[in-house]
Formats: C-alpha cells, sequence, structure tokens
C-alpha cells in the first residue's frame, strides 16, 4: 500500500516542474487526494456496497472538484494535474502512466444500462485541458488528446488528436510525419510553443520550404541565363507558388 502511496507522488514529482517536495505533494494536490478517495470508493463499489461508494465519490467531488465514478478503473501512476472540473464516468478506464489536466470529460454517449459508455485510456495518454472523450471506444497507448479537442472516435496509438471534432495529426506508422511532430514538441494544453495549431505550422512550415525553393530555382534560372542558355520556355511553364495566398488560405 505504501509503495503504491510513493509510486503516486513520485510521478507528480517527475512529471510536474511547479512539484517542490513530497510533502507539497502529499498535501497540497486534489489530483492526488481524488485518486486515493477513488481507490476506496472503487474496493466499495466492487463489494457491492453501491451507495456509500457513490457517497464517497460524491463527498471526493466536493473536497477536490474532481468526480469520478466508483465504477471506473484507474491503473497505476495516473497524474490529474489540478483536476478541478474532471469528469470521469462508470465504464471508462485508465491505463498506467496517464496524464489528465483540469476539465477533461471522459464521458458517454449511450443510454444503455450496463454497456461500454466511455472511454478506454491506454498507457501513458495526454489528455489536454478541456479535452472531451465521449463514447465507449479506445485511445489508444501514447496517443495525445489536445486541449479542447472533443473526441468521438477512436485514436490509434501513438496519435495526435486536436480539435471538434477531433482530427488525427499524426500516426506511429507515418515516420516522416511523426518526427516532425517531434521536432514541434507537444504541449499538454495541446498547442505549440507559439500557441498555433500543430497542424497550421507544418504547413506553414512546407509553405516556406516551398518559397525558399522557388527563390533557388530563379536564382539557378538567372544564372543559366547569364551563361547564355535560353530557358524562357521553362520559366514561361513553369507554375510559380505564392507564399503569401497559400498563407492566406490557411489562415482562413
Amino acid at each position: 500500500m505504501f509503495a503504491r502511496l510513493r509510486e503516486d507522488i513520485d510521478c507528480i514529482l517527475e512529471r510536474d516542474p511547479a512539484a517542490r517536495s513530497r510533502w507539497e505533494v502529499l498535501t497540497c494536490y486534489p489530483g492526488l487526494h481524488a485518486l486515493w478517495m477513488h481507490r476506496l470508493a472503487h474496493a466499495l463499489w466492487r463489494h457491492r456496497l453501491r451507495w456509500l461508494a457513490r457517497f464517497l465519490s460524491h463527498l471526493t467531488r466536493f473536497l477536490t472538484g474532481i468526480e469520478i465514478h466508483p465504477g471506473a478503473k484507474i491503473g497505476r501512476r495516473v497524474f490529474i494535474d489540478h483536476g478541478m472540473g474532471i469528469v470521469i464516468g462508470e465504464t471508462a478506464e485508465i491505463g498506467d502512466d496517464c496524464t489528465l489536466y483540469q476539465g477533461v470529460t471522459l464521458g458517454g454517449t449511450s443510454l444503455v444500462r450496463g454497456a461500454k459508455r466511455h472511454p478506454t485510456l491506454g498507457r501513458g495518454v495526454i489528455v489536454g485541458a478541456g479535452a472531451k472523450v465521449l463514447g465507449g471506444f479506445t485511445v489508444g497507448d501514447g496517443a495525445r488528446i489536445g486541449s479542447n479537442a472533443v473526441v468521438i472516435k477512436e485514436v490509434p496509438a501513438g496519435a495526435t488528436a486536436v480539435g471538434n471534432p477531433a482530427r488525427i495529426l499524426l500516426r506511429e506508422a507515418d515516420a516522416q510525419r511523426e518526427a516532425v511532430a517531434n521536432r514541434m514538441g507537444f504541449s499538454a494544453y495541446g498547442l505549440a510553443s507559439n500557441g498555433d495549431d500543430p497542424l497550421i505550422k507544418a504547413i506553414h512550415g512546407l509553405i516556406d520550404h516551398a518559397a525558399a525553393q522557388q527563390r533557388m530555382i530563379d536564382k539557378l534560372v538567372a544564372a543559366l541565363q547569364q551563361q547564355g542558355i535560353g530557358l524562357e520556355d521553362v520559366k514561361a511553364e513553369a507554375p510559380r507558388a505564392d507564399p503569401h495566398q497559400l498563407d492566406r488560405l490557411v489562415d482562413e
């Protein structure tokens, strides 16, 4: 039991740069308190003490601002950062090493009693602030859900989803796109370092690259013409990229 508690504290110290000491984490982190109280409520739920489990869950919500149904299954080293406004439904499952930020909802879209109504998060999933994951599907291992995303269908392992409705920005199978995304970095709040949508940032990067190539081609053509090599036909036929027009289309 104490090893499990130490593990919870260590994972917070590892992932939260604001955490200064074990004592601070132990006394001042509502996400940690909510998880510990949920474990007790979940044990009561499994022993069919359903009203008592729900009452303890209700009390936990009052004390921490985090609502976790006692039927939800939560793995090890889960970190709930800040946590205010988080809602985790009855049939939700959260794998080991996941991170949830404030305002996250793991909700359901079905009214069928006893059905799998809430999502399953794989290992190491990050869910950004305000994200809503709705439905009985799976979010694969290592996936990342951006801030305020609304996810209503399965997210592959290693993918990043942003937007409403959420769209997939990358997959592990696409090595080139993954490498670009890793260079951009992932913010836990689903934003690139300068606040842009990572997809838009990637498109702007491609536009800049195309514009640089066009400038290089123009210089090569000019140099060849200075040497008396006529390229009028090539210049007439070659389409020119207008980066400003493309930027306007992306921003719209």
